[in-house]
């Protein structure tokens, strides 16, 4: 046993040994291996170095949006807690009287995390209190350094914030950037989001064979700079209409569109519904904590559908059942945000009215349905597939030309031409000139209507009447001024885009944005044809643009006023598309009216002085000096006399293909020999040419349009994806 005792000692004895000399071997061999492992597992120095995103800038070179360089303050509490008697009381004192941080706050912040060596305090401090704080770190070191003490675990980390120089201008085609700048909501700043976007840098920190700390940085890339068409002084005088208007009077919605028609290029766009880009989440007065709730209901009853498709429907009296008020109201909010977001120039839809009546005419001229020197009856209206579809005029028009027609805004001439195009031309030409389908404008959001139109498929002899003038289908103001724009330049259907170039960093243009040709819609004597008409629509007797004359300026265009649905000759869209020069167009403006607040909506005046008055302030500013010879002369060229070219022929007898079309269509062809007023005395002046388009339907008449379009439910679109409001009405 003694023996057995004596091997055990032995052994364990070798062991210790063994156990002693490599733990000295590793002391004295391996202790630099070592200590970098042991290092390498504390946390140093491996930050992300941010990158600036592109700025935005006017046509001009005007700023639209920028990113300012900010500061982060960061702690380092054990850099500051290795030696608190030394560090603690100076670094607290400097985060007290540079920025006023509260010092009880700070000192249990850095003891609690006295182990830790990043804690982020502030974000976004701007570049003069970071100079103060080096100013006074800086004034500060000698005293410091006389009583051994120093400021230590304070710097600073780069970051930038978002900066929208005009606020709320602009607010619908600039879009906002999110907080950390990684996307964008809206307009150019979400279209062009990976053009704005650069690439995070990044500072690793490393031990090297010394154990001391080394650094590698990999810089950042910053975004590109996107050149915009759009002109800030004419998105500013666009606004301040708006917002006259607004004052004044004010409607459910006014929209304004100010394109180039010979590029398509947006020089301005806006509603009435804008918000600040610096604080887009900030809602409008007009979304009470009521009005929230309301919607909130609405949408949660639309959540609830989504996510339970066989559930029984909620109502707004079981959704506190399901939804907590905090839901409620966090769900009102979200629909409140996208009603403000929302740009109503390109994503609503609306019954367009008789600005579509120069569609129905260049289409009849391009296929040679009509010569132009047509004439046509107008008593009053059009019995057409059982609906008496009435003219604007309450008393008619009497024998009326094709170009009184557009003058006059005469719906039963649109009616008879559209007859003799015949319904497969017709709407051939609908998806030339760009209805139902999206222009490609170069924003997020755009719809295409597309549900919302009839084709040849669908359409039957109401649907071909109303939509000669432009009732029963859904445009967007986008679809419209393109389509416009194609027309008065001669017949190039570009593409609508806000965007010219893309720039590096360096200010060196990369990316040239030019104009899209996407096709031709017209030849060059229908588009005179037109020009000449809407000229004398703004400038001859019996025109009813005649508000939107500009002193000086030869101005043309067309006004438009749709009845809403329901039919109840209570709600209308009232608009104007006009342009200037009319003999050379370099400027088009789009008005768009809904639901004037007043009690007597269906005047185009309302939607022509708008134009008249932006139109006023911007062809001085664009260069277009007037014209000596504004008294009711024609455009160069005289569009009545058509070329015997492309299809419009003087052979082309529209009188016997108006009765074929009569005939197919079961059309009844009113029979008074001419207009007189109800007490049978001739009709004044006033009323066979009226100075602006009004459509006065009475309470009772037996005259009415369809009381519905292609896609219309009759339920409302709010709060879903592709429309908040209802948009089958409009």
């Amino acid at each position: 046993m003694q023996e057995k005792l004596a091997i055990t000692v032995l052994v364990i004895t070798l062991a210790l040994f063994a156990l002693v000399m490599v733990l000295y071997n590793l002391m004295t061999h391996k202790k630099e291996d070592y200590n970098q492992i042991v290092l390498s597992q504390q946390e140093y120095d491996s930050r992300v170095i941010p990158f600036k995103r592109g700025d935005i800038l006017d046509r001009n070179g005007t700023y639209l949006a920028a990113s300012e360089k900010v500061y982060n303050l960061i702690l380092d509490p054990k850099q500051i807690m290795s030696d608190p008697d030394a560090f603690l009381e100076p670094s607290v004192t400097a985060l007290t009287e540079c920025f006023g941080y509260d010092r009880t706050e700070i000192m249990n912040l850095i003891q609690e995390k006295k182990g830790k060596q990043y804690v982020l305090y502030a974000k976004q401090l701007t570049y003069d209190d970071k100079n103060k704080y080096d100013k006074y770190k800086t004034d500060k070191s000698k005293e410091l350094k006389k009583a051994k003490k120093a400021i230590k675990g304070i710097w600073f980390e780069d970051e930038y914030k978002r900066v929208y120089p005009y606020n709320s201008m602009g607010s619908k085609v600039i879009g906002f950037a999110n907080g950390d700048g990684m996307g964008g909501t809206g307009g150019i700043e979400q279209f062009y989001n990976t053009t704005l976007m650069g690439i995070n840098g990044r500072e690793y920190g490393y031990l090297n064979d010394d154990s001391n700390l080394e650094r590698v940085i990999k810089p950042s890339t910053n975004g590109n700079t996107v050149v915009s068409t759009i002109d800030v002084n004419i998105q500013k005088i666009v606004e301040k209409y708006i917002n006259e208007w607004e004052q004044q009077t004010g409607s459910k919605k006014v929209g304004v569109i100010v394109m180039d028609p010979n590029n398509a290029e947006v020089l301005a766009m806006a509603d009435d519904k804008s918000f600040d880009l610096n604080n887009p989440r900030d809602l409008r007065p007009e979304f009470t904590a009521e009005v929230l709730r309301e919607l909130g209901i609405k949408e949660a009853i639309a959540d609830y559908k989504r996510k339970n498709k066989d559930a029984e429907p909620l109502t707004a009296e079981t959704v506190p059942q399901h939804y907590s008020d905090q839901e409620i109201i966090s769900l009102g909010t979200q629909v409140a945000w996208n009603q403000t977001w929302r740009n109503f120039t390109i994503s609503d839809g609306f019954e367009p009215g008789s600005t579509e009546k120069i569609f129905t005419v260049s289409a009849a001229l391009e296929e040679g349905a009509i010569t132009g020197h047509e004439t046509y009856e107008c008593n009053r209206f059009l019995e057409v597939g059982g609906h008496k579809i009435k003219c604007v005029s309450r008393y008619g028009h009497g024998l009326i030309t094709v170009e009184e027609g557009l003058m006059k805004s005469c719906n039963v001439v649109m009616m008879r031409i559209a007859q003799q195009i015949g319904k497969d031309k017709f709407y051939k030409y609908q998806q030339m000139f760009g209805f139902g389908s999206k222009t490609g404008i170069d924003l997020p959001g755009e719809a295409d209507n597309k549900s919302n139109i009839y084709t040849v498929e669908n359409a039957g002899p109401t649907d071909l009447a109303t939509n000669s003038f432009g009732q029963n289908f859904n445009s967007t103001m986008i679809q419209m001024a393109a389509a416009y724009c194609s027309v008065i330049n001669g017949g190039s259907y570009y593409e609508p885009h806000v965007v010219k170039q893309i720039l590096n960093e360096q200010g060196a243009i990369i990316k040239k944005v030019d104009p899209v040709l996407v096709r031709e819609t017209v030849s060059e004597p229908t588009a005179k044809f037109i020009n000449e008409a809407l000229f004398k629509t703004v400038n001859a007797e019996g025109g009813t643009g005649g508000a939107a004359k500009v002193a000086g300026y030869k101005v043309a265009g067309k006004t438009g006023t749709a009845e809403k649905i329901p039919r109840d000759k209570t709600n209308y869209v009232v608009s104007f598309c006009g342009y200037a020069p009319a003999d050379n167009p370099q400027v088009l403006v789009y008005v768009v009216v809904d639901e004037p607040h007043v009690e007597d909506q269906p005047h185009s005046t309302y939607a022509s002085q708008i134009f008249q008055k932006i139109m006023t302030d911007i062809l001085p500013y664009l260069n277009i000096f007037p014209d000596t010879d504004t008294n009711g002369g024609a455009p160069a060229g005289d569009g009545a006399k058509l070329p015997e070219q492309e299809g419009i022929t003087s052979e082309t007898q529209s009188g016997t293909e108006g009765q074929e079309a009569t005939q197919e269509t079961g059309t009844q062809e009113t029979t008074a020999p001419a207009p007189t007023m109800e007490n049978g005395q001739p009709i004044p002046n006033e009323y066979l040419n009226p100075p602006e388009e009004y459509v006065n339907r009475q309470e009772g008449e037996d005259f009415n349009l369809p009381d519905s379009i292609p896609g219309d439910t009759g339920e409302s679109t709010e709060g879903e994806t592709e429309s908040e409001e209802e948009t089958t009405a409009q």
